[in-house]
């Protein structure tokens, strides 16, 4: 991305609208969370471990268990592990583990709730007020509770709640409020002084910066006000960072100085002549959304797509079932061709359920828990495969 951001740095196309290079605009909402997270509660002994890392962690790698002991319980909100983390097989041979208890609170039965001790039913967006925030754009939304849920589902709110009362620290700042009590202090805690009423009144806040912020015209965020083609990769604090006490991740050492390409995950070979990249089907946001009938009569079925040359070379026809694999596991899908694919990549649109595939095995079984320096997370798109009919 740095890379990307130096090109129109160097021609000048940053100062006009459209000429830039976008990653994220997270940090134009500037919401102050301290007060719901509770980060003045904050234990510096309590590890925090890599969820990329899931699979490593549940089956005793010691280097994901930050030499600490091991997991036993754990209560799941807000993802699917069993589905989006790399190294499925890991994953799905640490939650396996009979000395481990999992409660998956949950909107649908997904990967990781079929796996589960137990499971928690969840409510659904109108049934709970919450705010929004959209990458990519510029607004903040309200999302108020519109309808009561049926009577067995929670919110994470009441989850939460309940749980402190059970460990005897409901007490603490910050539990007895309820979300649109949450949601209005921490507006106002943000310098949107009008708070939640504001936000009703309103119906979004808009705060996109000004032009002249936006595009950095007087300036980069610099004491010089100037661009770095040569970023200070240990030095640098975004938003996107793992919590300090991991540290910086995966090996940072061999970051070029200056913009340039860098092998650091994986690379085609001859046994793995491939390059798979994951990316996100146009109807699945997140797997939340594969659950749904809709999202996957528009899709259709996991497809893995190559090149028609590369299909000619392997002798294999459109349509046709194959298998890709490396190391970690193989997935079997009907391969697809597209000339919007570069001869020697391979694109699996998704994230589909497990059970969506042959042997219920998911496309993560291929991806891998190494991070990229320097700040971790997963390398979805840099994953080396071999391709051969089923």
């Amino acid at each position: 991305m740095h890379a990307a951001s130096c090109v129109p740095a160097v021609f000048g196309h940053w100062q006009h609208e459209g000429g830039g290079a976008f990653h994220t605009n997270g940090g134009i909402f500037g919401l102050n969370k301290s007060f719901v997270e509770g980060g003045s509660y904050e234990d510096p002994s309590i590890r925090h471990l890599d969820q990329t890392q899931f699979g490593r962690v549940l089956t005793g790698d010691a280097a994901a268990l930050q030499g600490g002991p091991p997991v036993t319980a754990m209560l799941v909100q807000n993802t699917n592990p069993a589905n989006v983390c790399p190294e499925q097989r890991l994953v799905h041979e640490g939650l396996m583990r009979d000395d481990l208890f999992v409660a998956v609170h949950e909107q649908f039965m997904t990967d990781t709730a079929k796996l589960a001790d137990l499971v928690l039913p969840a409510t659904m967006f109108l049934e709970h007020d919450d705010i929004y925030r959209g990458g990519g754009q510029s607004h903040i939304l309200l999302g108020p509770k519109l309808i009561d849920g049926p009577d067995t589902v929670r919110s994470n709110h009441f989850v939460i709640e309940e749980l402190a009362k059970r460990l005897g620290v409901a007490d603490r700042q910050g539990f007895g409020l309820t979300e649109r009590e949450h949601i209005d202090r921490m507006l106002k805690a943000s310098g949107y002084t009008g708070g939640l009423a504001e936000l009703e009144d309103k119906q979004w806040l808009d705060v996109q910066p000004a032009f002249e912020k936006a595009h950095f015209i007087d300036g980069f965020g610099w004491a010089d006000g100037k661009f770095r083609f040569s970023p200070d990769w240990t030095g640098m604090r975004p938003g996107t960072q793992p919590n300090e006490r991991m540290g910086l991740l995966g090996d940072y050492h061999r970051l070029p100085d200056f913009p340039d390409h860098v092998t650091l995950i994986e690379e085609a070979d001859e046994e793995h002549p491939f390059r798979l990249a994951t990316s996100p089907a146009r109807q699945f946001l997140n797997s939340t959304f594969a659950e749904t009938k809709g999202s996957q009569q528009k899709e259709g079925r996991p497809e893995l797509m190559m090149h028609p040359d590369d299909l000619d070379r392997l002798g294999l026809a459109d349509g046709q079932r194959v298998v890709v694999g490396n190391g970690r596991g193989d997935v079997t899908m009907p391969v697809k061709a597209s000339d919007t694919v570069r001869s020697g990549v391979l694109v699996h649109e998704g994230l589909w359920p497990n059970s969506a595939f042959e042997r219920g095995e998911g496309i993560n079984v291929l991806t891998g828990a190494d991070a990229p320096p320097p700040f971790g997370g997963a390398a979805f798109h840099d994953t080396r495969v071999w391709v051969r009919a089923a």
